[in-house]
């Protein structure tokens, strides 16, 4: 056996290549942050619309949803490293296109026309970035990887929405996402400096004669999926979770800037602050794992959302909506990071990528279609009547959990490595 145990673990942060991985990832998620708040906003100093807000980002989603299908298989298929390379670079570029073209006047088609590309680039970046921490650390260090890195990514959203809001306001959206696209540049220069372990024997990326079509291979990872008891809960409940919630941010910006009045500046600052939510849940999920169990941990996490959710639309301030989004992004990040790491942990090397996408495109499948109603319908009925509806949704999720193998779960789930495609239970 290859990988080292016990004393023999040096601290993740002393580890040469995660530490150039964690740089990398933590400088994109920065630049990210400033296209989270700039593009709704350059949708909305356009049209005032709530729903074409939610619209760009139902294409948008639609996009990463279908680029999920073929993802996995190019994750398993080619170099993991070289693939988020490849999407950085091409981010690079069309992000860039925007300010650009916005300087003869708002071109609101472009924003149809790039940011689905950017999506579905982006979605074979995550699937590459999620299936590279396998080759990053050894599996029992999984949890922790990934709670560093989403604290990580958590303080760059902390700073990374105050300084949008503040270069929105003084230079407009534009500005924000120009440093979003240059932020591309640098996470590719550093993941240019990482170097991937190679899977362990009897856990190969499956290459070769025996690969079938691109749907055969992505069914693949799907099998897999459905086969695994916990997974095939998960997949099912965050379908309807992330239909409740995948356009809640377009809500809650035109919340804040329409009916409590903020400016750009404010909403950067409500989106920054809420991120220390995300920190919360990242430094707490490892031992909340550790000792509650995987079932107890993602079931409250979803319930904690969901009680959030519903009081954004009730109160009536902008301190008080900042609390309350930051605790929803605490669940968020607690229940992503639970089920990002079981993932891991149970599947075999060769399909991480496939089945990484298979769930990926499977629960966010619904996405788009639950931003364009939440959006219309905090236009037509109110933010306040939307949040209620969506956070009771999530509160319903939590209760279905408890009829579910996810109730059950364990901290550490049993991997039978012999027989790699078939459940586990």
């Amino acid at each position: 056996m290859s990988e080292r145990v016990g004393p023999a673990h040096p601290p993740l942060w002393r580890d040469r290549h995660f530490g150039a991985y964690w740089a990398a990832q933590s400088l994109s998620a920065t630049g990210d942050s400033f296209a989270y708040i700039a593009v709704p906003l350059l949708v909305l100093h356009a049209t005032g619309s709530v729903a074409q807000m939610g619209l760009l980002t139902a294409v948008a989603g639609a996009a990463s949803v279908g680029a999920g299908v073929f993802g996995g298989v190019l994750v398993d298929r080619y170099d993991r490293r070289t693939l988020m390379i490849a999407a950085d670079l091409a981010r690079l570029v069309l992000y860039g296109l925007i300010p650009l073209a916005w300087l003869g006047g708002p071109q609101i088609w472009l924003l149809f026309v790039v940011l689905p590309i950017c999506e579905a680039v982006g979605m074979v970046f995550q699937v590459a970035a999620v299936t590279a921490v396998r080759n990053l650390v050894d599996r029992d260090r999984i949890t922790e990887a990934n709670g560093r890195l989403q604290a990580t990514f958590a303080a760059a959203a902390v700073g990374g929405p105050l300084l949008a809001g503040v270069v929105s306001a003084r230079f407009g959206p534009t500005a924000a996402i120009a440093i979003n696209a240059a932020s591309f540049a640098l996470s590719a220069a550093g993941l240019w400096l990482v170097r991937l372990r190679r899977p362990t024997e009897g856990e190969g990326t499956g290459g070769g004669p025996g690969r079938g079509t691109r749907l055969a291979e992505f069914l693949a990872g799907a099998r897999f999926l459905w086969r695994q008891p916990v997974l095939r809960s998960l997949t099912v409940l965050l379908s309807i979770f992330i239909f409740l919630t995948y356009g809640l941010t377009d809500v809650l910006i035109y919340h804040v800037k329409h009916d409590l009045g903020g400016s750009d500046r404010t909403i950067g600052t409500v989106l920054g602050l809420a991120a220390l939510g995300t920190i919360a849940g990242a430094l707490l999920v490892a031992p909340l794992r550790r000792r509650r169990g995987f079932g107890v941990t993602w079931i409250g996490a979803v319930s904690m959302s969901g009680l959030a959710i519903a009081g954004i639309g009730v109160v009536g301030t902008v301190p008080g909506v900042t609390v309350l989004t930051a605790v929803y992004l605490c669940g968020v990040s607690v229940g992503g990071i639970c089920s990002m790491s079981l993932r891991q942990e149970i599947t075999p090397d060769h399909l991480l990528g496939r089945v990484t996408s298979a769930f990926w495109s499977t629960h966010y499948a619904l996405g788009p279609a639950g931003a364009a109603v939440l959006t219309w319908a905090a236009g037509r009925y109110g933010v306040t009547a939307v949040t209620l509806a969506a956070g009771a949704g999530c509160l319903l999720v939590a209760l279905g959990a408890l009829f579910t193998p996810i109730r059950h779960a364990g901290s550490e789930p049993v991997v039978h490595r012999s027989e790699p495609e078939r459940a586990t239970t």
